[in-house]
């Protein structure tokens, strides 16, 4: 028996309708500041505490590209008494507030093709965080849908959609599914560290849907799946240490290694170069010629990460017809990042052209999907 072709059917996006400008960020983180420094006076002056230091709207759109992001719940991230989302808790039978988005972005998804959710077979829930343990936010999103078949989460962080797409071709391809949708709600603010100046203006809220189908029952208009790849190497440079076993110690909760953290320059040092070979050693594997991709859809995290890859790919600094950014407007969204570039972003390329959909992060992980244009 020929084995299956696995297609990109569709894709779906939720944006959060509140924003934060870099201007807002900074007027809170910096109102943290002075508070701080008020109330730690004593030991600042004694050498026991260290002073912190403001942030400025220059300082992060040149760190990392960013100028705003869409969150979920802006009011208290900007409190300074608060800087995290906060909403009401809800009950077991309500639908949960991570859910809730996912089933927003996949519905865009499946009616952007008018797709039954009866048709399809499985739901893989891939985030860079889950808001529980259990049940799985898979298969919540699932019920929602009214899907039959199976469900699970999975976490590979900020490559948790790519992953989730080569696992939904595996099984498209062995004949274990026929329509798979890959959910990745990122509520990327509940796990960043919004009172480190290093850090607390990386991350924004979204949700996206990937559709992954066989080819014989896809629409007209699909990307064929021509080859995916994943990639980790363990690394603490990019590290949440918040779970089950700890986040009922009330010493633990709200210290710093519980949330998002970083070695930044470290992070760049390693991931670029690993990353760009990867990308070209799969390319020459499938017999493309990585300077003939038509667009490259990168993991949007950081700008000079991005312009230093595909330059590596391409043989020459990329425009941002070759490499779209959304990092600017989102900000740093995880796993979803480079899936909203190839939402916002592909309209316009033509039949039989050959792209990239390239994720990378903690792990540390990676994934290329490369994808042609149905004719």
């Amino acid at each position: 028996m020929s084995e299956i072709t696995p297609v990109i059917s569709a894709t779906g996006l939720y944006t959060p309708p509140e924003t934060i400008s870099n201007d807002e960020l900074v007027a809170s983180f910096n109102a943290y500041v002075e508070l701080f420094n008020q109330r730690h006076a004593a030991e600042i002056a004694a050498g026991t505490v260290e002073a912190l230091q403001p942030s400025s709207a220059e300082f992060i759109e040149k760190a990392s590209g960013i100028k705003s992001r869409h969150v979920m719940s802006k009011a208290s991230t900007l409190d300074p008494e608060i800087m995290g989302p906060r909403w009401p808790e809800r009950a077991d039978d309500e639908l949960s507030v991570m859910a809730e988005i996912g089933v927003k972005a996949a519905r865009a998804a499946l009616e952007s093709i008018g797709r039954d959710p009866k048709d399809v077979d499985a739901v893989l829930c891939a985030a860079s965080n889950m808001q529980r343990p259990y049940p799985a936010m898979a298969i919540e999103i699932q019920q929602a849908l009214g899907i039959e078949g199976f469900a699970f989460d999975m976490n590979v962080a900020c490559s948790s959609a790519t992953f989730g797409i080569q696992t939904a071709a595996d099984f498209i391809r062995s004949g274990n599914a026929r329509s798979v949708l890959v959910v990745s709600p990122e509520i990327c603010t509940g796990h960043n560290n919004m009172k480190n100046r290093d850090s607390h203006f990386i991350f924004g809220d979204v949700a996206t849907a990937v559709l992954v189908e066989a080819k014989d029952m896809a629409p007209a208009q699909h990307w064929e799946i021509v080859g995916t790849r994943l990639k980790t190497v363990f690394s603490n440079n990019i590290r949440n240490n918040f779970g089950f076993l700890n986040c009922a110690t009330p010493e633990t909760i709200g210290t710093p290694d519980k949330l998002f953290v970083q070695e930044g320059r470290k992070v760049f040092k390693e991931v670029v170069p690993m990353v760009a070979t990867m990308i070209v050693d799969h390319a020459h594997d499938l017999g493309i010629d990585p300077a003939s991709l038509r667009r490259l859809w990168l993991h949007q995290a950081n700008s000079g990460m991005n312009r230093l890859i595909a330059q590596r790919v391409l043989g020459h600094e990329a425009n941002e017809d070759e490499s779209p950014t959304v990092l600017d407007t989102y900000g740093n969204t995880s796993s979803a990042g480079s899936i909203i570039a190839f939402h916002l972003h592909n309209a316009d390329l033509a039949a039989g052209d050959t792209a990239l959909i390239c994720s990378f992060g903690a792990g540390y992980s990676a994934g290329t999907v490369f994808i042609r244009k149905a004719a």
